[in-house]
């Protein structure tokens, strides 16, 4: 059997703030690591979970990361984009850069082109090339 995991399995998970789900998502994650299920999930899925640790949970920045690294290394579970998460997980721990941005930026180097933003700040400071704007 397979599965595509989306964001509220991973947070019923995490915060446990529903005793049912919480229960199902954990059972669901152990058939994954006993080979039993094999389960799938991608960037948009860890955006969701990491703004809703942020705004709903108050978890910091640092926890965050913590939290996506964890679920990333979780065993049975596949992750599409496996490399440019990896990518963006390390830029956002490097430069302090929250997941989302930071996955935006792996991306910009990855395919080797220069980023269109307004945010040239914290962008230029990872080393994105940054696309000129005319005046």
């Amino acid at each position: 059997m397979k599965a595509f995991v989306d964001a509220n399995v991973f947070l019923r998970f995490l915060r446990a703030d529903d005793a049912q789900q919480a229960k199902a998502a954990a059972a669901l994650f152990e058939a994954a690591r006993a080979r039993g299920v094999e389960l799938l999930t991608g960037p948009p899925v860890l955006f969701e979970v990491a703004w809703t640790l942020r705004s709903v949970y108050g978890c910091s920045r640092a926890e965050v990361l913590g939290i996506l690294e964890s679920l990333v290394a979780m065993p049975g579970l596949r992750l599409t984009d496996r490399d440019l998460v990896g990518g963006a997980l390390k830029l956002a721990r490097d430069h302090g850069m929250e997941f989302a941005d930071a996955y935006i930026a792996a991306s910009t180097l990855d395919a080797e082109i220069k980023l269109a933003t307004f945010n040239v700040k914290d962008f230029k400071a990872c080393g994105v090339p940054l696309r000129p704007w005319a005046a």
